[in-house]
């Protein structure tokens, strides 16, 4: 039987809890990863130098939407999910529903919740974070990479 990165709330929720119990440093980030490139790469290695087990908070399709647009995601997330899944940094990913990553990360309790720079120390996330005894790490943005940029660049910035 193939043993899968992808949990549910519960599960990753237990999963958390025990890893601290042994003393690790549990990291979570979260995104919607929908066409990965070097930048994707490079956070995620990021986040998973700052403890020892990262967990990954995956927009659903709906969650994306709500963020990107109805023309969004391109991949739908059992293949986003794939994708992070065969990244050596993620140990587990988690698919929430939600607008925002608060109510999962209130279930985590993160010891370190890793964002992009361009959010800020004062991001959204960071009172949950913090309730819980957690911080936020940020993480210089590497270059230009953006995936709403590569698929405007692709469709020549028409809707698709």
């Amino acid at each position: 039987m193939v043993k899968t990165k992808v949990k549910t709330l519960d599960e990753i929720k237990n999963i958390a809890e025990d890893m601290k119990r042994q003393g690790k440093m549990v990291v979570t980030c979260n995104g919607t990863f929908d066409v990965l490139h070097v930048g994707h790469i490079r956070f995620l290695r990021e986040a998973k130098r700052r403890g020892d087990v990262l967990i990954v908070g995956l927009n659903s399709d709906k969650s994306v939407r709500m963020n990107k647009g109805p023309n969004r995601p391109i991949n739908n997330r059992n293949i986003r999910a794939e994708f992070l899944s065969a990244l050596e940094p993620v140990d587990y990913i988690v698919i929430f529903n939600e607008k925002d990553p608060r109510k999962l990360l209130s279930a985590i309790k993160p010891n370190v919740h890793v964002n992009g720079e361009e959010y800020g120390y004062n991001c959204i996330e960071a009172p949950v974070v913090k309730r819980h005894g957690g911080r936020i790490y940020l993480v210089k943005r590497y270059g230009s990479f953006s995936t709403t940029k590569l698929i405007n660049k692709a469709y020549g910035g028409k809707k698709r």
